[in-house]
């Protein structure tokens, strides 16, 4: 049995792996320190949650199902580097997943200090622990490290030029990992998510914003005309894109782009809300500059290599999602 570390595994990303891991038989273990866009940031609601109430029981509801699938939460700063390490020490873990970042691009671009502590020093004190001690190093990219597509689709060698702080560290954090692998010869793989959305994700995401926004029977803010299209993805397409990178030598020494595999008008999304809500009221405004123009992210690489296949069109997922939204949004008015 596999014993697999998530460092910031209580996160989005991460509560969701780990429970799919733990179902696939791992030895599966979080560690976290449960402030960053979590319960220790939303008691102060530090980042401005417009429904702290909603956000707070769906917490929760991460750390229940943690708890009910008995997977072992280790509360710990991975910003210390004796704690992470003596901590490490004691699970000893094949495997290390690294999620623990600021994973917001507004947020990293207000506060670019704590990006760089929470983004690259817990990696880095991670990576000293596993640069001799590990068989497989997984790291949680972004598709914000290609900046502006220069095509309609991007492939993992096209030219990463990215733009603002968020997409910066990740790309540092890209080549931080690959010089561990040089040094010392460690394993690892890249993943390169884009546009996720889906349960228990707190995070302000495109998806996420639009169903609150509905449910609360708020104005609809769209950046841009909508006709801009991303790469939107499920997130159970991406954990089990995750698993595919576990379980396949193939997937060493790798950067992958897990995504959906085709980019969709943000509109698209409108569209779907619309057919589950009564008289959306939607407005456009001037887009950000410092977010990039994105599009399609080729999962050709990833479906030679891992056979992977994403299973979840926005059609399907989306409406999952907005289902399971409603059931959470009644239950936090009781």
């Amino acid at each position: 049995m596999k014993r697999i570390s998530i460092i910031g595994g209580s996160g989005f990303i991460g509560h969701n792996l780990a429970l799919l891991l733990k179902k696939e038989g791992f030895d599966v273990s979080i560690i976290d320190n449960l402030e960053i866009n979590n319960l220790g940031s939303i008691e102060k609601n530090e980042n401005n949650l417009p429904f702290p109430k909603l956000s707070t029981l769906i917490l929760n509801q991460r750390i229940n199902f943690l708890k009910e699938n008995k997977i072992c939460l280790i509360k710990i700063d991975a910003k210390n580097h004796k704690k992470i390490n003596e901590a490490l020490d004691e699970i000893k873990p094949h495997i290390i997943i690294h999620l623990a970042a600021v994973s917001h691009a507004n947020r990293s671009n207000v506060d670019p200090h704590k990006t760089f502590e929470n983004s690259l020093v817990t990696l880095e004190n991670v990576l000293d622990y596993a640069k001799n001690k590990i068989e497989h190093f997984i790291f949680s990219s972004s598709s914000m490290v290609y900046g502006n597509f220069k095509t309609s689709e991007v492939n993992e060698d096209s030219i990463c030029s990215p733009i603002g702080i968020y997409g910066a560290m990740k790309y540092s954090a890209e080549k931080i990992i690959q010089s561990y692998n040089q040094a010392f010869n460690l394993p690892y793989t890249i993943v390169r998510p884009s546009a996720l959305y889906g349960e228990r994700c707190i995070s302000r995401r495109v998806g996420q914003i639009f169903i609150e926004s509905a449910l609360n029977n708020k104005e609809i803010v769209i950046d841009g005309d909508g006709e801009e299209k991303l790469d939107f993805t499920y997130i159970q397409d991406l954990i089990q894109g995750f698993l595919k990178i576990i379980r396949s030598e193939s997937s060493k020494n790798q950067i992958f782009n897990i995504t959906y595999g085709n980019a969709r008008k943000i509109n698209d999304l409108i569209k779907i809300l619309g057919n589950h809500f009564d008289n959306l009221n939607v407005t456009y405004k001037k887009r950000d500059k410092l977010m990039p123009i994105r599009g399609t992210l080729s999962t050709k690489k990833a479906k030679k290599l891992l056979e992977f296949q994403a299973t979840w069109p926005i059609e399907k997922g989306y409406v999952e999602y907005i289902e399971w939204y409603k059931k959470i949004f009644k239950l936090s008015k009781n």
